[in-house]
Order: C-alpha cells, then sequence, then structure tokens
C-alpha cells in the first residue's frame, strides 16, 4: 500500500492542478488506483472543470472529491497545512494492492427507507458485508438525510468503519458540492446534492481518532422522563430533579474560569455503552445544549434521549481540545504502520479555535512523522463513538490507513 498527498495554493486552478499533479507524478513508481481531492470554494467557479483538469494529467480509474472552506495538505512535500478561507488543493493518491475498490454516487432520492432490510442498503452499495468493507463517506451538507443513511449503513454493516465529512464553503452562495468519477461511468461529474465515497475492503483497515475536545464536569445524571429530545427530569445517586435544577447546583459549585466558560461553551454528552462503569471521554457522544424551559426546569439537547440513558455536562475550550487530541494519538498503537491519513475538522476549530494555524495537523504530524494526511474543514464530520457511527460538530475524525497485513 502507498499513499502520496500533494497541496498547491496557487490562485488558478490550471496552476494548482498542474502542481499537484506533477508532485504526485514524482512520487509515484507504479499505476495510482484512486484519487481523493479536496478543492477550496474559492475555486467555485471552475468547479465544472476540475475532473477534466485533473484526468488529463494523472490516469486515475477513479476519483472523488469535495469542496471545502478550509483545506489540509502537505505543502512541498513536507509540512502539514491547514490552508483556511484561501485557494487550495489537496490531492491524495493511493496504489492499493490487494484491495477492492468500490465507489459510490448517491442521489438523495435512491436511499432506501430505515424499514428497509439489509439487503436492500447491500445491494445499493454494491459490496457484501462479509468482504468487511471500510467506507469514506463525502456528503452535501442539506439536502441528503445523512443520519439515516448513516443508520442505514450501520445497519447493513455493523462491522465496517465509516469515516468522512460534510462539504463546506466559505463563501455565501455556493452550495456545498461533491465530485465523482469512475472510468466508463455515466454519473461522473459534480453535484450540489449527494453523497460520493469509497467501500474499501481486502488487505486495508481503517482506525479511526474521534476528538470531540470536550471534558467532562460534575458527575454522570440518568435521564428518568424525557420526550424527543427534551430531558424533563434526572436522578443522580437515587434524587431525582429537573435538568435546571442539576445544572444551577453544579454551576455553583465551579471555579470562576470554568463558570466563565460555561455560559458559551457547554454541553451535553450522552453515555453510548450503557453497561460501561468507568466512563473515559470516549465514551460520550457531545451534543449541543439547544435551550432550557425554566418554567418546567428542562432542557433541549442536539440528539434524541430516552429514560435510562445516562448523560454528564461538558466544557470545550483551546486546551481541552488540544489535550484531547494528543490523547487519542498518544493512545493509537497499531500493529501495522499506517501509510496514509484523512482529517475532517471542524469549521469552529483551526485558527478560529486555538488562534495559531495548522494546530491538529501538526499535532498529527508529530506522533505520524511522514505520513501524508488529506482533508478539509466540514460542515459536520462523520464518525464513530462505540459501535455507532454519528455526525458530530466542533471534532477532528482521523481517518488512519494502513494494510491489515505486514
Amino acid at each position: 500500500m502507498f499513499w502520496t498527498n500533494a497541496l498547491s495554493t496557487q490562485p488558478s486552478l490550471e496552476a494548482a492542478v498542474t502542481e499537484v499533479t506533477q508532485t504526485i507524478e514524482n512520487t509515484l513508481s507504479t499505476a495510482a488506483d484512486v484519487g481523493i481531492f479536496f478543492i477550496s470554494s474559492a475555486y467555485a467557479s471552475d468547479y465544472p472543470r476540475l475532473i477534466p483538469l485533473i484526468l488529463e494529467r494523472l490516469s486515475l480509474p477513479i476519483l472523488i472529491g469535495c469542496g471545502g472552506a478550509g483545506i489540509v495538505g502537505k505543502s512541498n512535500g513536507k509540512q502539514v497545512s491547514e490552508i483556511e478561507n484561501n485557494p487550495a488543493l489537496s490531492l491524495m493518491v493511493g496504489c492499493l494492492p490487494n484491495v477492492k475498490i468500490n465507489p459510490f454516487f448517491l442521489s438523495p432520492e435512491s436511499l432506501p427507507d430505515l424499514d428497509s432490510p439489509p439487503g436492500i442498503w447491500q445491494e445499493l452499495m454494491g459490496v457484501a458485508p462479509q468482504d468487511q468493507p471500510h467506507f469514506i463517506v463525502l456528503c452535501d451538507p442539506f439536502s441528503t438525510a445523512i443520519n439515516d443513511l448513516l443508520a442505514g449503513l450501520d445497519f447493513a454493516y455493523p462491522q465496517s468503519v465509516k469515516v468522512g465529512g460534510l462539504s463546506s464553503s466559505s463563501l455565501m452562495g455556493v452550495p456545498g458540492t461533491v465530485f465523482y468519477h469512475q472510468s466508463g461511468n455515466s454519473q461522473s461529474g459534480f453535484y450540489h446534492q449527494g453523497t460520493v465515497g469509497l467501500a474499501l475492503s481486502g488487505d486495508i483497515t481503517i482506525d479511526t481518532i474521534v476528538a470531540q475536545g470536550c471534558r467532562p464536569i460534575g458527575k454522570p445524571y440518568q435521564v428518568v422522563k424525557g420526550e424527543r429530545n427534551i430531558i424533563l427530569e434526572l436522578s443522580q445517586e437515587g434524587e431525582t430533579r429537573s435538568p435546571l435544577d442539576w445544572l444551577r447546583q453544579l454551576m455553583e459549585n465551579l471555579d470562576d474560569s470554568d463558570r466563565q466558560l460555561a455560559q458559551h461553551s457547554l454541553f451535553v454528552g450522552v453515555v453510548r455503552d450503557e453497561f460501561k462503569q468507568e466512563l473515559q471521554p470516549g465514551d460520550f457522544l457531545i451534543r449541543n445544549l439547544l435551550g432550557v424551559d425554566p418554567k418546567l426546569g428542562a432542557i433541549a439537547i442536539g440528539d434524541r434521549v430516552r429514560p435510562g440513558q445516562r448523560l454528564q455536562f461538558h466544557l470545550r475550550d483551546a486546551q481541552t481540545s488540544a489535550d484531547d487530541l494528543e490523547t487519542l494519538l498518544k493512545q493509537s498503537n497499531l500493529s501495522t504502520p499506517v501509510q496514509g491519513a484523512f482529517m475532517f475538522s471542524c469549521l469552529g476549530r483551526g485558527q478560529t479555535l486555538y488562534q495559531v494555524p495548522n494546530f491538529d495537523s501538526q499535532l498529527f504530524a508529530n506522533y505520524f512523522p511522514g505520513v501524508p494526511v488529506g482533508g478539509f474543514f466540514c460542515n459536520g464530520e462523520i464518525g464513530p463513538v462505540g459501535k455507532e457511527t454519528f455526525v458530530h460538530g466542533y471534532t477532528s475524525v482521523i481517518a488512519l490507513l494502513r494494510p491489515l497485513s505486514r
């Protein structure tokens, strides 16, 4: 397995494509099997020309990509960079011996309903679950029922990893865009609606890092009563009260800095494994706290809740995000070397969060030096928590690609 990446910040699309394809060609010793690119919305007027321009200069039987407000790649083949709100094109190319590659384009209307059996989803994706595929998924952020898609993929392929992101734009009026090319397939082109991706099976595995960037405060609670995404009663150590009462008590016990942070960066972590007793940061699915009802003492969060679930309030800041990502990178202990990586990072991270450039990507490079990495800043990041796949916010999802065998 061999992956390589090139990044260009040339203001002209032709110059950017020429730079990345020449860099890629200089690193290849055999024909490439697949390409995945991420392109700045600064080039949006030239999107129709992008796939033909790449294919004129580099022979790729399969090519997918998406637009982004920020682009991640390796400039000059050396330093990993995050280019935010400026022209950038990042191209990842893979030579994948003993790997079966199933590319797909899914229009919003092609998705089965959630009552469909697994076989319908497997027929749609064109790959059998016994092949143990892993999925890279790029979606437009508005038309696709992304939660239904991920639930369907989890249902049909429960042992498979699904990672990716929702396309983004830094320009008002420019919709999210995905790109798809497969030799001989009439669907090749670019789309403002739908999902593109790869199902990869054979001598390949994808390990994930899902850094949600939060730390828990207080103790866990259990949902006693709730409707849809509204929590009406919580219990802790046998005592049941309204969520707002618990939250007020929690705020009183915070130090001044955390109390100030909670005014604008308070979140709710929902425990995914109902049977796990010793909870770690990775055991929570972080969701937004949407609002409170002072009259009822209820709170609304950005996910459905049900009685019996456990949750805990969380805080997020730059230092917590940095510590969370570094801890997860340190814990990566893989049996075969990583050959390539993809970074799907939230639009709310980057310089907006850290006040310095290239923070997440450089931290990754510190732990995986020399590994080619490409990616973009997303409208939502796709990655697993526990045994399920979710769309996240304020998260950095990293996919680590490596062979199963040495």
